[in-house]
């Protein structure tokens, strides 16, 4: 969808005005909330008590932006462990002057001394030093094969887990990791970071009160133009550290690799891009879009699924740079994915679906990622987490499209109304919506982790993105993989959801029969 900076600026603008008038009170206090404005949106206060001492085990890219997010007031790191030298180095060096600035800078110099006294190379030495460590937590960021076998090690070990996404490999596993946490009374979190953020919280309001209208369909992608030489971000091999080749090649040569998930050093540092370690497209993108299309139609489930993957770019002889046509990935570089769930009524009419498609691709960017929400009576466009932008569906009683302004709400036999004006400043509303929002969108990781925290101490077992919330995301985003590789489509069943079932579609005879 490309619009114009003008039109941008009104349906931002648009955004902000109606969450400013239909959420007028709760937006005041948000704008006036002392304990921070995750606490205020997601129901929790500030931490009585100490900090949760956590320790994070995976400290590559994502387990670093987790580290240069982590909340001081709620979270104590005390320990850090990982396979790979150079990881372990950066996590105190930093790797990026805003995203991932390392505990150097972010604790001090003589705080995370503290922690560089507890540096692992891996989880199991790690995790022999728990009691003495005080450790009560841990923050898992490792390749996706791994968040199972990891997580379900320390759960045994007593401890409560905060697990990146994907859940794990296989719904057998999330069904397993779900057993594990539930049979010890420990927590158990998943990193869709959406459930934590502001934006998308508001977002969902306005869809779940009904002010698009009746939505029908929900266009999400994820799109990357990786076409020219080296500028594949997930292929990291050539570009690692030669301490971590030569580290992890004689890890690889001794056997101690294997012990640890991972059939050789390639495979651990470019996980992303082998089935046998990550998810391909559809779990690593995917599944924050798929996650964020449920948040949006009330966390219902999917009907059915099916689409298209393919290797069509890397490894084609004849196709794309030299750098393409040997390059050994497994997963698709292209794949176009399209949900069928069910809508308000469908119990009653199955011919009510909401359509969501999917798609993620490595030759062209053309759009930025993100969802586009469309109603009957307006259209929501999520872009890159950062912003939203509101545009209303012309009416016989007032105009629409990118060109208005919204500037009432008002609600009517039908429900809500919008209405709109030709373009001019937007109102106090607006502004005090962004003022109660923040002056930066947050992504949600800090809040995220502090929801855990504060769910520790408290005791409360009240984290949107649990076990069970997060095994949905999974089922959804590996179901699309099975469709794709299976080529059909594929009904979802109700005992796949159900964490005490031993029903998966990995499992099912009529998805792989």
């Amino acid at each position: 969808m490309l619009l114009t900076p003008e039109q941008e600026q009104i349906g931002r603008d648009n955004f902000n005005e109606v969450v400013g008038l239909s959420r007028r009170d709760f937006m005041k206090g948000a704008a006036a909330a002392g304990t921070g404005l995750g606490a205020f949106y997601f129901g929790y206060s500030k931490l009585e008590g100490k900090p949760v001492r956590t320790a994070f085990i995976g400290c590559g890219d994502e387990g670093n932006v987790l580290i240069n997010e982590h909340p001081t007031d709620y979270m104590e790191i005390v320990a850090i462990a990982d396979l790979r030298p150079a990881n372990r180095e950066r996590t105190f060096t930093g790797s990026h002057p805003v995203a991932r600035r390392g505990l150097n800078a972010i604790l001090g110099k003589a705080k995370a001394a503290d922690v560089a006294k507890n540096v692992f190379t891996n989880h199991r030495d790690l995790l022999a030093k728990k009691d003495e460590l005080g450790i009560e937590a841990v923050v898992i960021a490792v390749p996706l094969n791994q968040h199972a076998p990891i997580a379900i090690e320390c759960l045994e070990a007593g401890l409560h887990v905060l697990c990146e996404k994907l859940m794990a490999q296989n719904v057998t596993d999330c069904k397993r990791m779900i057993k594990t946490a539930e049979d010890r009374d420990l927590m158990l979190a998943v990193g869709h970071q959406r459930h934590y953020s502001v934006l998308y919280e508001n977002a969902a309001y306005l869809t779940n009160m009904g002010l698009l209208g009746d939505i029908k369909f929900i266009r999400a992608q994820w799109h990357r133009n990786n076409s020219f030489p080296n500028s594949d971000a997930w292929q990291k091999w050539d570009a690692a550290a030669k301490v971590d080749r030569d580290t992890l090649t004689e890890m690889e040569k001794s056997g101690q690799l294997k012990d640890f998930g991972y059939e050789t050093a390639r495979k651990l540092i470019d996980w992303r891009l082998y089935n046998s370690t990550g998810g391909g497209l559809m779990a690593e993108l995917g599944s924050h879009q798929m996650d964020a299309a449920s948040i949006f139609l009330g966390k219902v489930h999917p009907l059915a699924v099916q689409g298209y993957g393919g290797k069509n770019f890397f490894g084609m002889e004849g196709v794309g740079p030299e750098s393409a046509w040997d390059d050994d990935r497994d997963i698709d570089d292209q794949i176009f994915v399209t949900f069928e769930f069910p809508g308000k009524t469908h119990d009653k009419n199955e011919r009510d679906i909401n359509v969501v498609t999917y798609s993620s691709m490595n030759t062209n960017r053309w759009e930025p990622y993100g969802e586009a929400v469309f109603g009957s009576r307006g259209t929501i466009v999520m872009k890159t987490e950062k912003e939203a932008l509101l545009y209303k569906e012309a009416s016989k009683d007032s105009p629409g499209g990118v060109e208005q302004r919204i500037w009432t709400v008002s609600s009517k036999d039908g429900g809500p109304v919008l209405d709109s004006y030709e373009t001019s400043a937007p109102s106090a509303a607006a502004s005090g919506a962004q003022a109660g929002m923040g002056a930066s969108i947050s992504r949600g990781y800090r809040e995220e982790m502090e929801h855990f925290c504060y769910c520790i101490r408290t005791g409360k077992d009240e984290l949107r993105c649990n076990g069970r919330v997060a095994m949905a995301d999974a089922i959804m985003a590996l179901t699309a993989n099975l469709a794709m590789a299976n080529k059909k489509r594929i009904e979802f069943k109700d005992d796949w959801f159900d964490p005490t079932s031993d029903a998966c579609p990995e499992n099912d005879p009529d998805v792989v029969g």
